[in-house]
């Protein structure tokens, strides 16, 4: 699937839901909540990021758990290995830029993924998520939708009826003073994604796919032994 452009738009734009729009959405979070209560059994604090934290949500739309914070990749495999799934669909580490956060993410399905960083986030990494609207788990069991922006640089508001649509472009000092996040952040988006819109994908730093026996740690000490881009990382934030 195509991934989705900036749009420039100037108008509001009123967005009103139809049945079929709620029942995926109730069907998307009961989905989340099961794997979220999971995770909280086992002490693992996560969220839900973008479209299901917005409400925005279509037949197409991805399940993105986030845990926001370093944890053993042995207790998150143990929490979702105890829904019942006897093996994941793949397991992937990934680094979008050198700078970046190294992240695992453990797809139980094409479009449903857990995410955690594997070297301690900074201020802005975590903005990121409050930028593309996040949503814990007792938001979740409260039905609650929260703002955010879509990767065509929309702003979504929820509604009682659905939500409105308003430029970010042009408007990022009230963009970021609705979602509660740093201008730094909102420039940093409209940057990255209008340069995506202008030049394509562009790739990322690193990538793998790990085997079903290998655990993130392993293979991240590994990485760390040649890599030097995650060694200043790590020397500069921390673990």
């Amino acid at each position: 699937m195509p991934a989705e452009k900036p749009k420039y738009v100037v108008d509001v734009v009123e967005v009103v839901y139809d049945e079929r729009h709620w029942s995926l959405f109730q069907s998307m979070q009961d989905k989340a909540i099961s794997i979220m209560e999971s995770l909280a059994e086992h002490k693992i604090r996560s969220m839900v990021h973008g479209s299901l934290a917005r409400g925005d949500v279509s037949p197409t739309s991805d399940i993105d758990i986030v845990v926001p914070y370093e944890v053993s990749s042995f207790m998150v495999e143990t929490a979702l290995t105890r829904m019942g799934r006897g093996s994941f669909y793949s397991k992937m580490m990934v680094q979008a830029t050198p700078k970046s956060v190294l992240k695992a993410h453990i797809y139980l399905e094409p479009e449903v993924s857990v995410t955690f960083p594997l070297v301690k986030m900074t201020e802005l990494e975590h903005e990121f998520y409050r930028f593309g609207g996040a949503l814990e788990l007792e938001g979740l069991r409260d039905k609650k939708r929260v703002p955010g922006v879509d990767k065509r640089l929309i702003l979504i508001e929820p509604t009682e009826t659905g939500h409105k649509e308003s430029p970010v472009v042009g408007k990022e000092s009230v963009v970021a003073r609705k979602l509660g996040v740093g201008l730094s952040i909102v420039k940093e988006r409209v940057r990255v994604l209008t340069r995506r819109d202008q030049v394509g994908r562009t790739g990322v730093y690193f990538k793998r796919e790990l085997a079903p026996f290998e655990s993130f740690e392993e293979v991240f000490n590994e990485v760390l032994a040649r890599d030097p881009a995650i060694k200043r990382r790590l020397k500069k934030y921390g673990r």
